[in-house]
């Protein structure tokens, strides 16, 4: 399974290069195309674990002021 990860920035927030290095810390690849990060989970994950992350990313990117949709197939 993965984790996509799409980022809207704000210019009065962080760059986009000191987010992509917070998102790195946690395991996810940038990409280039409809989606900006990916999480590879490598196998099936439950619901659960997909809440953990999302919970995760919410707290990395407190306070910088991005906003970001997450979506895992």
């Amino acid at each position: 399974m993965k984790t996509y990860l799409t980022i809207w920035f704000y210019s009065e927030g962080s760059s986009p290069l000191e987010v992509v290095e917070k998102l790195r810390s946690m395991g996810f690849e940038p990409l280039r195309g409809y989606h900006d990060h990916v999480y590879d989970w490598g196998k099936k994950v439950e619901l659960m674990e997909v809440l953990q992350l999302a919970n995760k990313v919410h707290e990395t990117l407190k306070g910088m002021k991005v906003l970001y949709k997450l979506e895992t197939e």
